[in-house]
C-alpha cells in the first residue's frame, strides 16, 4: 500500500476539493481520520461524490465545527490517536488532515504528531490570499522539524506568481501547481459535468508526475 497525506495551512482553504481531484487522478481511496463539524455533507461524502472513488469511514465523526479536541470534548469523548493508524487498502490511500498542522487532537497531541507518526509523504495546500507566505513557511518548518517528508506545496485560489515563487524559494520546496476555484462543485453529482470539470482542471493544473515520484 502507498500513502500520501494532504494537509493545509488553515481550515476552509480547499484541501478537500484538492483531495477529491487527487483521489480521482490517482484512482485512490480517501480517508479523513477526524471530521470536526457537519453541514450538509461530510468531507468523505464530498470526495466520494466528486471523485467517484471509495471513501473510508471517519475514525471520529464529530458535530461541533471546532478544533478536533474541542469537538470531541463537547461530546464527552477524547480522541485516541492510537486508533488512527493508517488503514490498509488496496492501492493508494489519500489521508486528509483537519484544519492546520498545529490543531490539537486531544490535550496531549497535535495533528502534526499523528502525521509524523505515519511517516508518509505530505502535500501542503496553501491558499493564495494575503498572509499565505507566513502561514506556509511556518507549516513547512513544522513538518520538517517533525521529520515529515514534504512532496511540495499546492496553491489554491487566484494566481499570485510572485507570492508562490517566494514561498517555494524560502521554503526550499517544489511547486506542485495551483488549483483555481471551480464553480458548480457544490451541485455536482457523481459522474456529472462538475466532476468532469474537476478532473480536467486538476490534470491541467497539478504536477502529477512529481506526486507520483514521491509514492
Amino acid at each position: 500500500m502507498s500513502v500520501i497525506v494532504v494537509t493545509g495551512t488553515d481550515t476552509e482553504i480547499g484541501k478537500t476539493v484538492f483531495s477529491a481531484g487527487l483521489v480521482q487522478a490517482l484512482n485512490a481511496t480517501y480517508w479523513k481520520p477526524v471530521q470536526s463539524g457537519q453541514e450538509e455533507e461530510t468531507d468523505s461524502q464530498i470526495v466520494a461524490r466528486l471523485s467517484g472513488c471509495p471513501a473510508l469511514p471517519e475514525g471520529y465523526l464529530l458535530q461541533l465545527p471546532a478544533s478536533p479536541h474541542l469537538s470531541a470534548e463537547a461530546e464527552g469523548v477524547e480522541i485516541d490517536s492510537t486508533t488512527l493508524d493508517l488503514p490498509d487498502v488496496k492501492g493508494l490511500l489519500v489521508a486528509e488532515g483537519a484544519g492546520g498542522l498545529m490543531v490539537p487532537l486531544n490535550r496531549q497531541e497535535l495533528y502534526l504528531d499523528l502525521i509524523a507518526r505515519w511517516r508518509a509523504p505530505v502535500i501542503l495546500c496553501a491558499r493564495t490570499k494575503l498572509g499565505t507566505i507566513n502561514h506556509t513557511l511556518l507549516s513547512l518548518k513544522a513538518l520538517r522539524d517533525a521529520g515529515c517528508p514534504v512532496v511540495g506545496v499546492t496553491f489554491i485560489g487566484n494566481a499570485q506568481p510572485e507570492v508562490e515563487k517566494t514561498i517555494c524559494q524560502f521554503g526550499r520546496v517544489a511547486h506542485l501547481g495551483r488549483l483555481p476555484v471551480i464553480d458548480g462543485l457544490g451541485r455536482a453529482v457523481s459522474g456529472g459535468t462538475g466532476c468532469a470539470a474537476l478532473a480536467e482542471t486538476f490534470g491541467e493544473s497539478i504536477n502529477l508526475d512529481l506526486i507520483r515520484e514521491a509514492l
